[in-house]
């Protein structure tokens, strides 16, 4: 191949890039072969085929090798390259479903096609118990739930899910939520509708009122994916949606990100059964129901225990326990740094036996 000093006009990018893409193409190939024999060795030893821990500790290794050889590649961009790789590794490996609260095209759909790939069978079900039941039910190997919003804080109906089910949190994801305005429609002024969900018309109120649709019928629906399937069946309509549902159901981008307030993010977990091994960069989640919660001072010290071995804690919350007929009774939820594994987190957790209920302990994602 030629040397970049040599790359003198576009024909001699061109065929630089077709030798390079060759050389790519021939190295995936013989990724995958080594791929396909690890899915043969973990099916006979009964291995998990999705490993958080070991995918970060391949994108960090190679980031570290672009940045000790100056490469134009970025963790961000190493991260969105690899992950597509790993995703179709997997499914050479052992293709799974992968349950998510739908419907197709929502952010959940997009938290799930970030980690899984486009390659993976994916199931819709229409709220988070469902795909609990799934995974219980062993219909799916793996499921994508949200858990919290920088906006509307914690989702109370998975961590209660969470309390009761086998299933544990394998990895978290931490995704910006940003929405589309997507139209067939070539100006503006050719719209006469705008599909959205209520929440989408009062996210993006300051973008319509800059140009000039507060006067052009404005519909609710039910999802933003319903939006996008509206908008997609006709060329005077305009969807307010996510970029997955714009790109699954055909309707152009005409503008990104264009809700009011850019911080908007939300945690997503992905749940499977079975046990992360440790990587060094963890976060353990875990139920707290104190026998004497009602005494002065309980959590107090319950939390000097996490104090005492240097275990940093990342969240807590509490929630009203649904066991009990009549009165108030609390549970918490925490989240804090480290493995299950660690000894110094035995240290904490095998004081409070009974009352510490384990829902995972996965690769910390990056909020």
């Amino acid at each position: 191949m030629k040397d970049k000093s040599e790359w003198q006009t576009l024909e001699d990018c061109r065929d630089a890039i077709d030798t390079i893409d060759t050389q790519i193409l021939a190295l995936l190939n013989k990724r995958m072969k080594v791929v396909q024999r690890v899915g043969e060795i973990k099916s006979d030893t009964g291995g998990a085929i999705y490993r958080p821990e070991r995918e970060k500790a391949i994108i960090s290794r190679l980031t570290a090798i672009s940045e000790s050889q100056k490469g134009l590649l970025n963790d961000k961009a190493i991260e969105a390259i690899f992950l597509e790789i790993f995703a179709v590794s997997r499914n050479l490996e052992l293709p799974e479903r992968i349950a998510f609260l739908g419907p197709e095209g929502s952010f959940t759909h997009q938290a799930a096609e970030s980690r899984f790939g486009g390659m993976s069978d994916y199931l819709s079900l229409n709220s988070i118990e469902a795909v609990f039941k799934s995974l219980e039910a062993k219909r799916a190997k793996f499921g994508v739930v949200p858990i919290e919003n920088s906006r509307d804080g914690i989702v109370g109906e998975t961590l209660d899910l969470l309390s009761k089910s086998s299933v544990k949190i394998v990895a978290e994801l931490y995704m910006p939520i940003h929405v589309a305005f997507a139209t067939k429609a070539r100006k503006i002024e050719d719209i006469t509708k705008i599909y959205s969900k209520d929440k989408g018309f009062g996210q993006t109120r300051e973008f319509l009122s800059e140009h000039g649709f507060e006067n052009v019928e404005q519909i609710p629906v039910e999802s933003t994916a319903k939006a996008a399937i509206l908008a997609a069946k006709d060329e005077n309509a305009a969807a307010i949606c996510s970029h997955i549902a714009a790109k699954l159901y055909g309707v152009p981008i005409m503008f990104e990100n264009i809700e009011d307030e850019v911080d908007n993010a939300t945690r997503f977990v992905i749940l499977s059964d079975f046990k992360n091994a440790i990587s060094g960069d963890d976060k353990t989640s875990i139920l707290v129901r104190l026998t004497d919660a009602l005494e002065a001072g309980a959590l107090v010290g319950f939390l000097q225990d996490f104090d005492a071995e240097n275990v940093n804690l990342s969240k807590i919350e509490s929630r009203p326990s649904k066991d009990k007929d009549g009165g108030f009774d609390y549970w918490f939820y925490i989240d804090f740094y480290g493995h299950i594994d660690e000894e110094k987190i035995q240290n904490v957790l095998k004081k409070h036996t009974n009352e510490v209920t384990w829902l995972g302990s996965y690769v910390k994602g990056e909020s």
